[in-house]
C-alpha cells in the first residue's frame, strides 16, 4: 500500500472575538487581550464578534440580509482562509475544490418567539393565533439561515467553491471528523484541496438558555479555563476558523508555501457516565499520534465545563513537560469552530517560530521559549467527543 500524501495547511482565516486577519490574532495572543462580555447578557458571560465590515469579503447586501451571523462569520472567514492559501478567484481551482464543514442549528427570532410565549402566558394562544403569528411574522429568510448546511450553500455561491460539499452536525466532535476526514481523503488521493473549518456566533440568547437549563453556561465574571474549577462553565464564543488543506504535491504545482502540515488525526467517542471515561480515551489516543516526547506543544479546546475538563486534566497532569494551550479563555468556547480555531493557531505558531505566550493565573500553562515544530490539538466536547491532531512543521 502507497504511503499517504503529505498534507499541508496552505491557508488560514480566522474572524473572532479579537478581530480578523493572522496579523490581528497574532498581536492580541501576544498582549494577551480578552474580549469578554459580562453584562449584556448577564449573568452569563459570552464572547461577541470583533466589529467587522462583511463586504470585504461577502460584497452583495443580498447575500449577506439572507444570512443570519454565524453564515456571515463562516463565509467571511472562508474567504480569508482562500486569500490566505492564493486560491481566491481561481475559477480553475476553487471548480474542484472540496469543502468539509462543520455547523450547528441555525438561529430564531427571538422576537416572535417571545410574543408567542407572553401570548401564551396570559391565555391569549388559541391555535388559529399561533398559526397565524407563524406564517406572518417569520421573515422569509429566516428558514435560510437555520439550515446547517446553508453555510456550505453560501460559501460556494460567494466564493465560487464548487466541489463536493459534506456538513458535520454534532457540535465539537463534528469539526473533529471534519478535520479528520478531510486529511484521510487527500491522503489517499481522493482530494487534491479542500475547505474545512467551522463558524459559531455565541451572541445568541437563545442558544445560551439552552446551555444554561444544562448548567454549562459560565457566570457572573470571566477567568481563566483553568481557574474555574469553584465556577465551571463555558463562555460562548463567537468566531470563524477555516483551512486550507492541499496534498504535497498540489501545493508545490502551485507555488504555494504551507504554514505547517496536518500529520494525523484521531477521534473518539467516549461512554461519559463512567468515571474517568474522557481521560482514558485522552490516554488511548495518545501513542496514535506519533508524538516525539512530552516536551512539545498542545493547545486544547477545554471548554471548563465539568466533569469534561477535570478529566482532561487528569490527563495532562500525566505530561507535564507539555507547554500548554487553553483557546476558551481567550476565544470563549466556540463549540463547531473549537478544533479548526486549535489547528489554526497551532499552524500559525509553527510559521512564526514561537508559541504565544501563556493567559493562566494557575501555573498550568508555562512558557516555551523554543520554536515549535510539532503542536498537539485537543478537543473535548462539553458532553461528548473527543479528539487529537498532530500539526508539524514541514520540512
Amino acid at each position: 500500500m502507497a504511503e499517504p500524501k503529505e498534507v499541508w495547511i496552505t491557508g488560514i482565516g480566522l474572524l473572532s472575538s479579537l478581530g480578523e486577519g493572522l496579523d490581528a490574532h497574532w498581536e492580541a495572543l501576544g498582549a494577551r487581550r480578552v474580549n469578554a462580555d459580562e453584562t449584556r447578557l448577564a449573568p452569563y458571560v459570552i464572547h461577541p464578534i470583533a466589529p467587522v465590515s462583511f463586504d470585504a469579503q461577502i460584497p452583495k447586501k443580498g447575500d449577506q440580509r439572507q444570512m443570519e451571523m454565524w453564515q456571515r462569520i463562516g463565509t467571511y472567514a472562508a474567504g480569508l482562509a482562500l486569500d490566505s492559501a492564493g486560491v481566491k478567484g481561481n475559477q480553475e481551482i476553487l471548480a474542484r475544490m472540496d469543502m468539509i464543514i462543520a455547523a450547528g442549528g441555525g438561529e430564531r427570532d427571538l422576537n416572535v418567539d417571545v410574543a408567542i410565549m407572553n401570548a401564551d402566558a396570559q391565555g391569549k394562544l388559541p391555535p388559529a393565533l399561533l398559526n397565524e403569528k407563524l406564517m406572518n411574522e417569520l421573515r422569509p429568510t429566516l428558514f435560510l439561515a437555520q439550515l446547517s448546511n446553508l453555510l456550505a450553500g453560501n460559501i460556494a455561491i460567494v466564493h465560487g467553491v464548487c466541489g463536493t460539499s459534506r456538513t458535520f452536525m454534532g457540535e465539537e466532535a463534528s469539526s473533529i471528523d471534519a478535520a479528520r476526514i478531510a486529511v484521510a481523503r487527500i491522503g489517499a488521493g481522493q482530494s487534491d484541496i479542500a475547505l474545512v473549518g467551522a463558524a459559531h456566533n455565541g451572541d445568541r440568547g437563545d442558544l445560551l438558555m439552552l446551555y444554561a437549563f444544562g448548567n454549562f453556561a459560565l457566570k457572573d465574571q470571566h477567568s481563566a479555563i483553568w481557574a474555574r474549577r469553584n465556577n465551571p462553565g463555558f463562555a460562548i464564543g463567537s468566531a470563524g476558523a477555516f483551512l486550507v488543506m492541499e496534498s504535497r504535491e498540489h501545493a508545490e504545482a502551485r507555488g504555494a508555501k504551507p504554514y505547517a502540515k496536518l500529520s494525523k488525526v484521531v477521534a473518539d467517542l467516549a461512554q461519559r457516565k463512567q468515571p474517568g471515561a474522557v481521560t482514558r480515551s485522552l490516554q488511548a489516543m495518545w501513542p496514535k499520534l506519533g508524538v516525539g516526547g512530552d516536551n512539545g506543544v498542545l493547545i486544547t479546546g477545554a471548554s471548563g465545563a465539568e466533569p469534561a475538563t477535570a478529566e482532561e486534566r487528569a490527563f495532562l497532569s500525566e505530561h507535564p513537560g507539555l507547554a500548554v494551550r487553553a483557546t476558551g479563555t481567550t476565544f470563549g468556547h466556540t463549540m463547531e469552530a473549537q478544533f479548526p480555531l486549535g489547528l489554526a493557531l497551532a499552524a500559525l505558531s509553527i510559521s512564526r517560530g514561537a508559541l504565544y505566550p501563556a493567559n493562566d493565573p494557575t501555573g498550568l500553562e508555562v512558557e516555551k521559549t523554543e520554536p515549535p515544530t510539532q503542536i498537539v490539538v485537543l478537543g473535548v466536547g462539553h458532553w461528548q467527543g473527543e479528539g487529537m491532531a498532530l500539526v508539524e512543521a514541514v520540512s
